[in-house]
């Protein structure tokens, strides 16, 4: 049989207050869309803090298996879905802006640390992640970036190399910065052949305006699902021969190293 997935790419609103106000939305979320088959769903950056909310990021802040870890893994279990979204990880006294990805069986699968940061607060707050890890899911092999990563050529070309059909971007990308959801991501599905499923929150978090503008990327650049400015569960059904057609018919990965400086 050949492998497909049924992913979800929720666009979730911004202006949610807190953790368990965030956990509220998906709960509300997924019973709304029981009914219809979902193999993964992802959510943005910093779901499980918010993004522009100042000293929150540190309050909130958990290790990989605390408290909003402990009920996304039983949504996933509840709902028979894996579930990623990005939180606030703290390891002893070092923070790290991260994503991990749990089963339908609520065990971990996969989990990131962003690698670059940004100008602003994430520089103040967090420490940079130092590497990217692919895991399987019903045959297709993912991997996670966090905005600003795949914003770098080089880091989406690194995670596809290592064998990746799908990379997973949570994402808090503010309103004057559209051109790269609209541009910059689809071009990195293509020059790739994979697919990239790009999560967004939407409207307003203290004074913060979001673009929203999730999409799922098929592997020659088009746009699967894209979404507007307004909270809502992208759907798409992949397929993972779809991979192997695009890098088949754009050889980019091997005839990359024949450069003298790769």
């Amino acid at each position: 049989m050949p492998a497909v997935l049924n992913v979800v790419v929720a666009q979730s609103p911004a202006e949610l207050n807190s953790p368990q106000d965030r956990l509220s939305w998906l709960t509300r979320s997924l019973e709304e869309h029981a009914h219809q088959p979902c193999d993964l769903i992802i959510l943005p950056e910093l779901f499980q803090s918010g993004y522009h909310v100042g000293s929150k990021v540190v309050d909130h802040a958990e290790p990989f298996d605390g408290p909003f870890a402990k009920s996304i893994a039983e949504l996933a279990y509840t709902y028979s879905t894996a579930i990623l979204y990005g939180y606030s990880e703290r390891q002893d006294e070092i923070l790290y802006n991260s994503a991990q990805c749990f089963n339908k069986k609520g065990q971990l699968i996969g989990h990131h640390r962003k690698l670059l940061l940004p100008p602003g607060f994430e520089g103040d707050q967090f420490t940079p992640g130092d590497g990217c890890q692919l895991f399987e899911l019903k045959g297709f092999k993912v991997g996670i970036l966090i905005c600003y990563d795949v914003e770098f050529p080089e880091n989406l070309r690194h995670v596809a190399l290592q064998g990746a059909d799908l990379v997973a971007v949570p994402t808090a990308l503010g309103a004057q910065w559209g051109v790269v959801s609209e541009k910059v991501v689809p071009t990195r599905a293509f020059e790739n052949g994979v697919y990239v499923c790009y999560s967004n929150s939407c409207g307003h978090e203290n004074g913060m305006e979001f673009f929203g503008g999730s999409c799922v990327i098929s592997p020659d650049g088009s746009d699967l699902a894209r979404a507007g400015k307004t909270p809502v569960f992208l759907r798409s059904c992949i397929k993972k021969s779809d991979v192997a057609a695009a890098q088949s018919r754009l050889p980019y990965h091997k005839d990359v190293q024949k450069l003298p400086w790769f």
